[in-house]
């Protein structure tokens, strides 16, 4: 699987984030991230966001490459994202397919129970390397970063993340629970775009000092 980025389509899709407003109950709780990111960068030290859910399947990839893009849009050079579960699946399939759809290019790299990917949000810029993985797999960082829960079962199920500067509860609902229905491909996008659009305006808060 090899699809070319589509940098018009992704640019109408980012254009299009700007027109939606997180409610006051979200936008407390995305302001925790607003701060922890805005004390990293008034510190002049990198910034590092590790999402992580169950599986490490879908809302933690959906978030960890949104957040990537969002803050390559913004212009926040030494902000690295990553993303990791409570056990490592396999990225699912459909969240490569939405991914293309808002005009992202997606190269498989490999093949197997765990394949990698390829996702390019830029054409300039190094592609972001998608696999499940653990939250603690060497691929991540160890300490130093940014925890941000994207489901409530790994919140609740793992208290405690070595290394983490801090912890934010940054919960979605699971799109899987619409796989091999009609619904599937509708809700896979909004779950998409509601984490695209809750994230960009995480980044569009950030100052520069």
């Amino acid at each position: 699987m090899m699809t070319s980025l589509n940098a018009d389509r992704l640019a109408q899709t980012i254009a299009q984030l700007a027109s939606s407003q997180p409610s006051k109950e979200r936008m407390s709780i995305l302001d925790l991230l607003v701060n922890y990111i805005q004390k990293q960068l008034n510190a002049q030290q990198a910034i590092r966001l590790n999402f992580i859910c169950t599986h490490n399947s879908r809302r933690s990839h959906l978030s960890q490459v949104w957040a990537q893009t969002l803050a390559h849009h913004f212009g926040w050079a030494h902000l690295f994202c990553y993303s990791g579960g409570t056990e490592a699946t396999a990225l699912f399939p459909k969240v490569a397919e939405t991914l293309l759809h808002h005009g992202f290019g997606i190269q498989r790299l490999s093949e197997g129970s765990n394949p990698i990917y390829a996702i390019k949000h830029d054409r300039n810029a190094q592609a972001i390397i998608g696999f499940s993985k653990t939250f603690d797999d060497p691929f991540n960082p160890q300490s130093a970063f940014a925890a941000i829960m994207t489901c409530s079962q790994a919140d609740e199920g793992c208290p405690f993340i070595a290394g983490a500067d801090v912890r934010i509860p940054l919960t979605y609902e699971d799109p899987k629970a619409y796989d091999h229905t009609p619904l599937q491909d509708e809700k896979y996008k909004e779950r998409s775009l509601q984490i695209a659009s809750e994230l960009y305006y995480v980044f569009s808060q950030i100052k520069n000092k």
